[in-house]
């Protein structure tokens, strides 16, 4: 039996890592060890990119450069981790996925959506996630959640209406494939994030027929 792959989305300041850390805790709970991964990085590579692409320095860096970067990332991931990881029937949490790259370097950095899914198909070898939870919030909101956090990285950087460009392709996503996304409305109190995120995850694994 294949493991399956759950992914993280958001934008900056959607809470993603106290997510993962309950979905990880979900799937202990009924038996399940899953392999926590993140995007970019998860790999010594991969963690070598993350470092060029997030480092304020490359400020200059062009659109298809990061583009090229990330999907260099994800590959190594894919084939180092993660598809050996699923095909051994071991599930796989990911902080971000290819659905990342749609929103940021499509949506935010302009880039063609035909030659996004060109390099997913090429680069994240046939890996798509089974379930993904989208953190959705205001912009404004996340910006200010993200500020409180230290130094911005050189994504963190980027201007509003980036960041509204990106919220935007993670919503039309998510409307374009209703299976498998799940939007969680992120701007509630964590409570109610961290109650949402228990239900959809819950009915995931009751419908994969993981029992308690």
């Amino acid at each position: 039996m294949t493991g399956k792959l759950i992914t993280l989305e958001g934008g900056e300041g959607a809470g993603k890592s106290t997510v993962l850390e309950t979905v990880r805790e979900l799937l202990a709970a009924r038996g399940l060890n899953a392999l926590v991964v993140r995007e970019p990085g998860g790999t010594k590579a991969g963690e070598e990119i993350r470092r060029v692409l997030l480092d304020t320095a490359h400020h200059g860096l062009c659109a298809e450069a990061e583009l090229l970067l990330m999907f260099a990332s994800r590959a190594q991931l894919v084939r180092e981790l993660v598809r050996p990881a699923l095909a051994a029937g071991q599930w796989v949490l990911s902080d971000r996925f290819t659905d990342a790259s749609y929103a940021y370097q499509g949506g935010g950095r302009g880039q063609p959506q035909a030659r996004i899914a060109e390099l997913e198909r090429w680069a994240a070898d046939g890996c798509v996630p089974d379930l993904t939870l989208l953190l959705d919030l205001p912009v404004a909101e996340g910006l200010k959640r993200a500020n409180g956090r230290g130094s911005a990285d050189r994504i963190e950087m980027e201007t509003a209406d980036f960041f509204e460009r990106v919220r935007a392709a993670y919503r039309l996503r998510a409307a374009a494939e209703p299976a498998r996304f799940r939007v969680i409305d992120a701007s509630q109190p964590l409570t109610g994030v961290l109650a949402d995120v228990r239900i959809a995850v819950g009915r995931f694994l009751d419908a994969n027929g993981v029992r308690a």
